[in-house]
């Protein structure tokens, strides 16, 4: 079985090693090797999105993802829906999230006006497509509050929610994420040229 050996890559490499192997070789059985829990997520999840079996197991400091599918080329939706006429679908609004709080001056007045910001999101109606949370704006996933209420009701709704795995690494907060997917700086690069429109608070 053909092993992938991603150790010592922090994001988004091992996702791109992996889709470069899965595009050249259609392995149907392989094995992705990484040494940090946001590769695991990250690789596990783009695997699951394209059929692929996954289980992983964990040995000392390395995690050991065995994948088993089909062989067959990558799916891209989201690529064919892009490239569909502008009338057949609906516009995709992106919101990027980089702070926990909004706007300068006083820290309580930016976490409240934070938590009505993304209260008020639902009246964007069906073009808010996804939210991405960048830096310090992955707390807003943790931390209880009007934020992440109104993140748990939009992911609900069916919004997309990306939480970067490396910022939540850095900022010790794997295990606490209680909305939205761990992702990785690809996912968020594709999602950014996807979405017609990025609203940045």
């Amino acid at each position: 079985m053909h092993t992938l050996d991603c150790r010592g890559l922090t994001c988004p490499q091992p996702v791109i090693k992996t889709k470069e192997l899965i595009s050249g070789e259609h392995p149907r059985d392989f094995v992705v090797l990484v040494d940090n829990q946001a590769s695991l997520e990250n690789v596990s999840r783009f695997l699951t999105n394209n059929g692929y079996t996954v289980t992983s197991s964990q040995a000392g400091q390395a995690w050991q993802i065995t994948a088993k599918g089909s062989g067959q080329a990558l799916s891209e939706p989201e690529d064919v829906e892009i490239n569909c006429p502008s009338e057949a679908r609906a516009a995709k609004t992106l919101v990027l999230i980089t702070t926990e709080t909004l706007g300068r001056g006083d820290e309580s007045l930016g976490t409240a006006l934070m938590g009505n910001f993304l209260a008020t999101l639902p009246e964007l109606g069906p073009q808010l497509w996804r939210i991405v949370l960048l830096n310090g704006g992955v707390k807003l996933s943790v931390q209880a509050g009007k934020a992440l209420d109104s993140l748990k009701a939009l992911a609900d709704k069916g919004v997309s929610i990306l939480v970067c795995g490396t910022c939540l690494g850095h900022y010790g907060l794997l295990e606490q994420k209680q909305v939205g997917e761990t992702t990785n700086m690809l996912d968020i690069v594709t999602s950014l040229a996807l979405a017609d429109k990025v609203i940045r608070p």
